[in-house]
């Protein structure tokens, strides 16, 4: 029996200017930084690959990336995600591709999370001159960071730090290093879709040092009319990778139950290990003079939770089950045990 001959794959082009829908073709909404490009030019070749399809990448300009405020003033980091769902619902796109740690954890009338691709490195790097590491940065070194929980860390780590707050693009803050500042922290993920990774003289071990939830993951939404029809159901689950989805949902999951804001230095890691999913979670003082950790797991079928999997019989209905609501679940989970310990009287939760 012949094979079938592979799809061929569709065009990847850019538009700066609004895109009318059109047969053939898929829009992809992204914000214009250098980063948000790239790693939503990595979804668009996927789709085109899968599909067929060209893909048009329709860039939006987000309130937060036209202001220097720090993102605990602006409402947190659904400043970058708004005028992306604005421009999906309006028409003006058919996806949108965010960085999942920007993706407020509320529900979006209109849209659900079509997609989670398999995940990049969710680590925290340090970017430091002269290829100093956080033990090797001399005593009152100035890092710059934007992000309350990795400030938190260096001073939980490294107290004698003068931690500075930091926004621009990546290549905007490693500019500074060597300048005004020793070091500043990024995400790993960040530095290597850009080619950046020499930056780095430092990866932080997530068993040390837990990420913000969901980092190194994209999330891809959709119009919730739109989602199990063609040609989007085809293109989304191309896209989709099982394990990456659990251990998101996992992170949000854990954030919702604790009502974090953006101003809550809460670091998380889900992972797989064998049959179970497993999540640990950490709640600092904001100046790092103390932390909590919780860590707690269920069993997790993998792949076979998804709805394609197959089942003989009832009891296999009530496994999959389970194991779709596993992620949540244990977001819940983690999330109550930290609050047993008084995780509310150490960091601004409830929404604060």
């Amino acid at each position: 029996m012949n094979a079938s001959p592979p799809t061929p794959s569709g065009r990847v082009f850019r538009s700066d200017a609004p895109l009318a829908a059109a047969p053939g073709m898929l829009r992809v909404g992204t914000r214009g930084s250098a980063l948000a490009v790239s790693q939503t030019t990595m979804v668009a070749e996927q789709i085109a690959a899968a599909t067929g399809l060209d893909v048009g990448l329709v860039i939006v300009t987000t309130h937060g990336d036209v202001t220097r405020a720090p993102l605990s003033q602006l409402g947190g980091t659904g400043v970058f995600v708004s005028a992306l769902r604005d421009a999906l619902l309006a028409g003006e796109c058919d996806l949108a591709v965010h960085s999942l740690k920007d993706l407020p954890t509320g529900a979006c009338p209109g849209t659900v999370l079509g997609a989670v691709p398999a995940r990049a490195d969710a680590r925290d790097a340090l970017c430091a001159r002269d290829g100093l590491t956080l033990a090797d940065l001399p005593e009152g070194a100035r890092v710059g960071t934007g992000s309350p929980r990795r400030a938190a860390q260096l001073r939980s780590r490294r107290p004698d730090l003068d931690v500075h707050d930091l926004r621009g693009n990546v290549d905007t803050r490693l500019g500074r290093v060597g300048v005004d500042l020793d070091a500043v922290v990024l995400a790993a993920a960040g530095l290597d879709r850009l080619g950046r990774a020499t930056a780095i003289t430092e990866r932080f071990p997530l068993t040390d040092v837990p990420a913000a939830p969901g980092q190194g993951a994209l999330a891809i939404e959709v119009r919730e009319a739109d989602a199990a029809a063609e040609p989007f159901a085809r293109a989304l689950a191309a896209l989709d990778d099982a394990e990456a989805r659990a251990t998101a949902l996992a992170e949000r999951a854990l954030l919702a139950a604790l009502e974090a804001g953006c101003a809550a230095p809460i670091g998380a890691c889900a992972e797989v290990a064998g049959d179970a999913l497993r999540l640990r979670a950490v709640v600092y003082r904001v100046d790092g003079s103390a932390q909590l950790s919780a860590e707690r797991e269920l069993p997790w079928l993998g792949a076979e939770s998804g709805a394609d999997a197959e089942f003989d019989a009832d009891r296999d209905a009530d496994a999959r089950e389970r194991a779709a609501r596993a992620p949540e679940e244990l977001g819940r989970r983690v999330a109550a045990a930290l609050l047993a310990e008084g995780a509310a009287d150490l960091a601004p939760l409830g929404g604060a």
